[in-house]
């Protein structure tokens, strides 16, 4: 007989898979990737030439110097309980069109499932615990070309994503990326229209496992909707190239976050249109050593006398680069800088090309 003791555990994991408001459906996907972006605030949908524009800008994949680039990241937060990962390569596929693809995973793992702690002749056996992990995936298809009209480029994303829960429960969604980057002289134009069409989210719930006996009474803790709704959001871009002193150059980017899901605790908060600005820099020698600096997250908080006071969240990245082969840094937050739990993030990258130039 499962024990009234386990309910709540039952009723987070229920509440977990139903949360079916739009304004944070497949919020790992805001995270961002690579640690170049990360120590910018995120500021790089304009800048990003790497294989990381298969998430950023897929338009920006155009940008790449070499006929290949793969590239890897590992980070923790919340303390090292969370685990985010991301691998991603693309490839030329001609002088003019370029294909890449991207797998994340965000997730929770060793989560301890204590539905079965009790046998059925009411004894503790802490034998029969198992482990479970939450995890979110999303796994990115990017194709990019350059267009007729000078400096005018395009690309889009296929996405599928799948959650998982668990023996709980389990999601597919699908979705769509555009992307478009142009050039004039030293400034870089980027805008990204993410989940352009909406991404769906189906659930599919395993109700023996969210059924709990409690003397005489059977609870069913299974939702009854099982559609996840993620709506559109448009990041518009612009960046500038600058000389500062011999080989000493600088991209600095500003970058605006359009949501449409109602109103958010951002800088400009709107209904049911918000905006999120942010703001990077990136300093360079001879294209071999950078650093980095970003801020971003700014909101305004409410003091205990009632004042409000503005708040954000600084970023800070190093990097180098040596024949191919590209190791960047960055200290940042996964968004709640009250919280001061700071994560060192790490990406590794490798770009090559073919041995015979076509």
């Amino acid at each position: 007989m499962r024990r009234w003791f386990i309910i709540p555990l039952m009723i987070l994991i229920s509440n977990l898979i139903s949360g079916q408001t739009a304004k944070y459906s497949n919020e790992f996907l805001s995270i961002g990737v690579g640690a170049r972006a990360l120590g910018m605030a995120n500021s790089v949908v304009a800048s990003t030439n790497d294989v990381t524009a298969g998430y950023w800008n897929p338009a920006g994949l155009t940008l790449l110097q070499t006929d290949f680039d793969v590239g890897i990241m590992h980070a923790e937060y919340f303390a090292g309980i969370a685990k985010y990962d991301y691998l991603a390569g693309t490839m030329a596929l001609d002088t003019n069109s370029w294909l890449g693809a991207t797998i994340i995973r965000f997730g929770v793992d060793d989560i301890p499932n204590t539905t079965d702690l009790i046998d059925s002749d009411g004894n503790i056996d802490y034998d029969r615990i198992t482990k479970f992990s939450a995890a979110d995936y999303a796994f990115l298809i990017s194709y990019a070309r350059k267009t007729k009209i000078l400096h005018l480029k395009y690309g889009a994303n296929a996405k599928i994503i799948y959650r998982n829960i668990g023996e709980f429960a389990h999601a597919w969604g699908f979705g769509l990326d555009l992307g478009i980057h142009y050039k004039l002289k030293d400034w870089n134009f980027g805008l990204l229209a993410r989940d352009i069409t909406s991404t769906f989210n189906a659930w599919s719930f395993n109700e023996e496992e969210l059924i709990i006996e409690v003397q005489d009474s059977v609870y069913n803790f299974a939702p009854d909707n099982s559609l996840e709704l993620t709506l559109p959001r448009v990041i518009l871009g612009v960046s500038r190239d600058f000389p500062i002193y011999k080989k000493f150059k600088g991209i600095v980017e500003l970058d605006m976050d359009f949501t449409f899901d109602g109103q958010r605790h951002v800088l400009i908060e709107g209904d049911p249109v918000s905006i999120e600005p942010h703001m990077g820099i990136e300093i360079n020698y001879d294209r071999l050593a950078f650093v980095r600096f970003g801020v971003g997250n700014f909101q305004r908080v409410k003091e205990y006398d009632n004042k409000k006071s503005m708040t954000f969240q600084p970023n800070f990245g190093i990097g180098i680069h040596f024949k191919g082969v590209s190791i960047d840094y960055a200290l940042t937050d996964i968004g709640d800088q009250s919280l001061a739990l700071y994560s060192n993030v790490f990406t590794i990258r490798y770009s090559f090309d073919r041995r015979e130039k076509e």
